[in-house]
């Protein structure tokens, strides 16, 4: 269950820079009232950590199950 939401505030984060970087428009920002507001800066927190959750995902070791396995 962690690693889904690691992944899916990486790829909100993924998300914003893209926009940020094509429109330079900052969505969180927008939302939740400008990069300074307390409740975009705790966004911008929760996303860094759901990278940093994921780089544990890359390097580490993953058991695949067959749907057979789980009967």
């Amino acid at each position: 269950m962690l690693d889904k939401i690691a992944l899916i505030l990486t790829i909100i984060g993924g998300i914003n820079w893209g926009l940020i970087g094509i429109f330079q428009f900052d969505l969180v920002a927008w939302i939740f009232g400008g990069q300074s507001a307390i409740i975009s800066r705790i966004i911008y927190t929760l996303v860094a950590l759901g990278a940093i959750w994921c780089i544990s995902l890359l390097f580490g070791e993953r058991k695949v199950v067959n749907d057979a396995e789980k009967e």
